[in-house]
C-alpha cells in the first residue's frame, strides 16, 4: 500500500501562519498617548490576526547622552505593561529605542522598514518630540512612501474624556478611489466591527465625471452585498472637503485614504486642514505602501507588487468564518440530535462510472459508520452513467438502491455528463440535505460524507458545502505529493479570480465532495458535463450571496491520476460554463455555438498526427 511520509501544513494552517506574520508597529511617547493608540491597535492586530510591537520611542537633548533616560524609559515600559495588560486582548512586544531629536522620523521608519512590519500606527495628539510639529509628522509619513501601509489617529476630544473607543458605533468611510480604498475598508470596517458597530460608504464623485460611480460600484459591490455592517451608501458630487465636512456630523470616527497626490501644499494637506479643522470627529487617515517602481511608472515584474481590492476583506472576512475542519463534526451522534431536531432527511448520491475497483469499499465504510452504527443517513443511493464493469453488481450486493442516469425522467431526455446524473439524482434522492462523493477515493473514510453535512446541520444560513484536502497522486506504490487539482489551478481558479474573485477563497472549487439543502439546489440550473461544480458555485452566488457557500477540511483524499486529454476536455467544459455565466453578467455575447466543438491532437500510425473532433 502507497505510504504518503511528508506532512506538510493543510492550505488553512498555511494561511494562519502567514498571518501570524502580520506585524503592526506603534511608536509610543506617553502614556497618554498609549491610551489612544493601543485600543485602535488591538483592533487592526485582530483584524490580521498578526502581532503587535509596540515601539517606546524617548529622544534626548543635544549633548545628553543616551544612557541618562533609562530610568525615564524603565518608567514609561512600566506603565506601558500595565495598559498591555488593560486594553490588548492578545500579546505584544515592547521595544525601546532613544534618538536625538532630529534623528526621530527617520528613526521610526527605519525601524519599521527592518521589522518588515505590515502596518505602521502612529498618533497625531501626542508630539513626539516639540520640535517636530503636526504638519512635519504627516508629511513624513504619509507623504512619503513608507515602507508599509501608514495608519495615522487624530482622535476626537469625545474619545478621549468620553468612553473612549467603547463609544465609537458610527464610522464613515471616505471614499476617494485609487489604491487605498481597500486599506481604508479594511481599518473601518474593524473599527466598526469591534462595537457591532455601523459603518456608511460616503463615495464623493467630481460633476462632470460620471464614469466614477461605475467604477465605484464595480469595486465596492461585492463589500456592499456581503458585509452586514456596511448599512448605507452615500453617492454625492462637488467639493470633496465640503461634501465630507457635510456628512461628518452623522459619524463618530472617519476613516480616508490619503490619495496618491499626498499631504504635499495644495492637495491633500489643503484638504487634511480643513478637516481636521473643520469637524470634531476622531479622523483615521490611511496610506497604502506604493512601491518605487509603480510611482516612477518603470516596468513591474509579476509578483512584485499585491494588489489588494475591496473584495479581498470579503474574501478573508468568508475564508475565516465560512472554512470547517471535518473534525469539527467527528461527534455522529451529536450531528444525529441536530438533525433530529431540525426534522431534516439526509441522502447521500453516489455518482459512478466504471468504478468497480473502488466503489465496494466507499458504500461499505460510509454504510456502517453512518447508516447501520448511527443513523445519520436516511438513504445511500447509487446513480451509475452507463458502467461496463460491475459497478452497479457491486453496489446492488451491498443492499443498496441503483439508478442509470439515463432511464431516469426519460421523457427529458438523456445527456452525457456527470451533470446529468447529479440534477436527475435530485428526482430519486429524497432527503432534505443532499450529499455526494466520488467513488474513486481510494482512502474512503466517513469524514468525507460528515464532513461537508456538518456545517449544513449546524449553521442555518449555509446552503452548500464544498469539500477540500490535499491530493496527492498515486503513482504504482508511491505517492506524488504535489500534482492533484491541476485543472483547478490551470483553468478553474485563474479564472475565479479574475471574474468571479467572491470565490476566490475556495480551495478546491471542483472538487467531487459536496453537500447542499434541496431548497437551494432544485433552484440552481445543472450544467450536463464537468463544468457542473463551477455552475453550481456561481449560481448559488448570484442567488444565495457569498455566506450561503461554506467549505470544509477533508485532509486528504488519493486518487489515480487522469490522463491530460481528459484533462483538456474538462477544462473546456468548464470555461464553457465561465464563459456562459460572464455573458449572463454582463449583459453580452462571447460564445455561439461553433465554440463548443473541441480538436483534440491525435498520433496515429506511421507517426501522422490527426485532429479528432469532439462536442463537450
Amino acid at each position: 500500500m502507497a505510504e504518503l511520509l511528508d506532512q506538510n501544513l493543510s492550505p488553512s494552517e498555511e494561511r494562519s501562519r502567514k498571518r501570524k506574520d502580520f506585524k503592526v508597529i506603534a511608536p509610543i511617547s506617553s502614556l497618554d498617548e498609549a491610551r489612544m493608540i493601543l485600543p485602535l491597535a488591538d483592533i487592526l492586530v485582530r483584524e490580521k490576526d498578526g502581532r503587535l510591537i509596540i515601539l517606546l520611542v524617548l529622544t534626548v537633548p543635544e549633548g545628553q547622552a543616551r544612557a541618562d533616560s533609562a530610568t525615564e524609559a524603565s518608567s514609561l515600559r512600566e506603565g506601558i505593561y500595565s495598559l498591555v495588560r488593560e486594553l490588548i486582548t492578545g500579546t505584544a512586544q515592547i521595544k525601546t529605542t532613544v534618538f536625538k531629536a532630529e534623528e526621530v522620523l527617520n528613526g521610526i521608519y527605519e525601524f519599521t522598514k527592518a521589522e518588515k512590519a505590515g502596518m505602521l500606527l502612529i498618533g497625531w495628539q501626542s508630539r513626539l518630540i516639540p520640535e517636530i510639529t503636526l504638519k512635519d509628522t504627516i508629511s513624513h509619513f504619509l507623504s512619503v512612501d513608507p515602507p508599509c501601509p501608514v495608519v495615522a489617529l487624530r482622535p476626537s476630544q469625545t474619545l478621549i474624556n468620553g468612553e473612549g473607543w467603547v463609544g465609537i458605533k458610527k464610522v464613515l468611510m471616505g471614499i476617494r478611489g485609487g489604491v487605498h480604498s481597500t486599506l481604508t475598508l479594511r481599518v473601518a470596517y474593524a473599527i466598526a466591527q469591534q462595537n457591532e458597530g455601523r459603518l456608511t460608504l460616503l463615495h464623493v464623485c467630481k460633476p462632470d465625471a460620471p464614469e466614477e460611480e461605475i467604477i465605484f460600484e464595480d469595486s465596492f459591490q461585492p463589500a456592499v452585498e456581503n458585509l452586514d455592517l456596511i448599512t448605507e451608501t452615500l453617492i454625492r458630487r462637488g467639493d470633496v472637503g465640503s461634501v465630507i465636512l457635510k456628512e461628518s456630523h452623522r459619524c463618530q470616527a472617519l476613516v480616508m485614504g490619503m490619495g496618491l497626490g499626498g499631504v504635499q501644499e495644495n492637495t491633500g494637506l489643503n484638504l487634511l486642514d480643513r478637516i481636521l479643522t473643520g469637524t470634531d470627529c476622531t479622523v483615521i487617515m490611511v496610506k497604502e505602501a506604493i512601491a518605487k517602481e509603480q510611482a516612477t511608472g518603470e516596468a513591474m515584474q509579476p509578483g512584485e507588487v499585491v494588489v489588494d481590492r475591496p473584495v479581498a476583506l470579503v474574501v478573508d472576512k468568508w475564508f475565516a468564518e465560512n472554512t470547517f475542519h471535518s473534525q469539527e463534526f467527528a461527534d455522529l451522534e451529536r450531528l444525529l440530535v441536530l438533525k433530529n431536531e431540525r426534522k431534516l432527511t439526509i441522502s447521500l448520491g453516489l455518482p459512478a462510472l466504471n468504478e468497480e475497483e473502488t466503489v465496494g469499499e466507499v458504500i461499505s465504510s460510509v454504510k456502517q459508520a453512518l447508516v447501520d452504527e448511527i443513523p445519520l443517513l436516511d438513504e445511500i443511493v447509487l446513480i451509475d452513467s452507463g458502467s461496463e464493469d460491475s459497478t452497479r453488481d457491486i453496489a446492488a450486493d451491498l443492499g443498496i438502491p441503483v439508478y442509470i442516469h439515463q432511464d431516469i425522467l426519460p421523457n427529458y431526455g438523456s445527456y452525457h455528463g456527470k451533470g446529468e446524473a447529479l440534477w436527475k439524482s435530485l428526482y430519486v434522492l429524497k432527503g432534505d440535505l443532499i450529499a455526494w462523493i466520488d467513488t474513486d477515493i481510494k482512502n474512503i473514510h466517513p469524514r468525507f460524507v460528515y464532513g461537508v453535512i456538518g456545517p449544513l446541520l449546524r449553521v442555518p444560513h449555509i446552503h452548500y458545502v464544498k469539500g477540500f484536502y490535499r491530493r496527492p497522486l498515486a503513482d504504482g506504490d508511491k505517492l506524488m505529493l504535489e500534482g492533484g487539482g491541476r485543472v483547478t489551478e490551470l483553468t478553474a481558479r485563474p479564472f475565479f479570480n479574475l471574474f468571479f474573485p467572491e470565490l476566490s477563497g475556495l480551495i478546491q472549487p471542483l472538487s467531487g465532495e459536496y453537500a447542499g439543502r434541496r431548497t437551494a439546489l432544485e433552484r440552481m440550473p445543472f450544467f450536463t458535463g464537468y463544468g457542473v461544480e463551477t455552475g453550481l458555485l456561481i449560481d448559488l452566488l448570484d442567488s444565495y450571496g457569498l455566506n450561503s457557500i461554506a467549505q470544509v477540511d477533508l485532509l486528504e483524499r488519493i486518487h489515480h491520476n487522469q490522463p491530460l486529454p481528459s484533462l483538456s476536455k474538462m477544462s473546456f467544459a468548464i470555461m464553457q460554463v465561465l464563459m456562459s455565466r460572464l455573458e449572463k453578467k454582463h449583459n453580452t455575447r462571447l460564445l455561439v455555438e461553433s465554440n463548443r466543438s473541441m480538436n483534440l491532437i491525435r498520433h496515429g500510425k506511421r507517426r501522422r498526427y490527426y485532429l479528432e473532433s469532439i462536442e463537450i
